[in-house]
């Protein structure tokens, strides 16, 4: 599940949780509500089988995409009594021979297995960091997120440069777009891309990898939207997950990206960031890119 996009409200049980990411992922076009909860359950019923297990072993890696489903389920495992249950863990941000590495998927089964022997136990200093961590994303305050941020030591060593990278995605104060929204604009400043190229540009522009194609194009297209768009899309589907066609920046996105206009004041905005639902005109937190802080705005 993404869980760095979409909704993240603590639920009152696992079917309601389930409903609601289901709703989200079919809203955003991912998939169907029907399939979207079908696979929740199905995951669920996996994790649950716990009991079965001597051990029961995380693989991981140090992007955003990975710690969120990380203190999700330590968090999880957090509120049970695990018995004769051990926890382990495996986390890695690099593997020799692999440059650049972006995650565990790159590896061949042989180079996945000379993991194994390294693997080290859960801690309860993990435990209880995984539970303050989810909760603080799944919050309404994201200044719980940034203080944790500032807090987090070796104990989960790549959270504070994920929770980093997820508060990126606020708002920023000299613009009102997001980390990757105005990645996509500097990008189209240096002229036209294909929807295929501008991906890898921006893959190119992140310390870690996280996002994947189909994240990227909800995102370009919500840039092409309302009375100035800050992009043109001009684009086909074609036989690949993103279409033909091209990508341009706009007047409008010429001005944001050089602080003169605003994109939360011309469109407004729309979207969660975890706990926190942003919504209308105006928004409580922005981005300073200076400072590398979330602060609060007045009114």
């Amino acid at each position: 599940d993404v869980l760095w996009e979409g909704p993240l409200q603590a639920a009152a049980n696992a079917a309601e949780w389930r409903r609601a990411r289901a709703e989200y992922l079919a809203h955003a076009g991912y998939t169907c509500y029907a399939d979207a909860l079908a696979t929740g359950a199905r995951w669920d019923s996996a994790v649950e089988r716990w009991p079965e297990y001597d051990e029961v072993i995380f693989w991981f890696e140090h992007d955003l995409f990975d710690q969120l489903l990380l203190v999700r389920h330590l968090e999880w495992f957090g509120r049970r009594p695990l018995g004769r249950t051990v926890l382990s863990l495996i986390e890695i941000d690099r593997f020799p021979g692999v440059t650049p590495f972006h995650g565990l998927g790159q590896l061949e089964p042989e180079q996945l297995a000379t993991l194994l022997p390294f693997r080290q136990p859960v801690t309860a200093a993990q435990l209880a960091l995984g539970e303050r961590a989810w909760s603080a994303f799944t919050g309404g305050d994201p200044l719980r997120l940034q203080t944790l941020m500032d807090q987090t030591t070796g104990t989960l060593p790549f959270l504070a440069a994920a929770i980093h990278r997820f508060l990126e995605e606020y708002p920023d104060q000299d613009g009102g777009v997001s980390r990757t929204e105005r990645s996509i604009l500097e990008v189209l400043a240096e002229g036209r891309r294909s929807p295929v190229e501008l991906f890898m540009a921006l893959q190119r522009m992140e310390e870690s990898v996280f996002m994947g194609d189909t994240s990227y194009w909800r995102i370009v297209r919500g840039l092409d939207r309302g009375p100035s768009p800050l992009v043109q899309v001009n684009a086909v589907p074609g036989r690949r997950t993103l279409p033909d066609g091209t990508v341009e920046v706009t007047e409008a996105g010429r001005s944001v990206l050089a602080g003169k206009s605003d994109w939360v004041t011309l469109a407004g905005v729309d979207r969660w960031h975890g706990g926190v639902h942003l919504v209308g005109h105006s928004v409580p937190w922005r981005w300073d890119r200076e400072r590398g802080r979330l602060v609060t705005v007045a009114g």
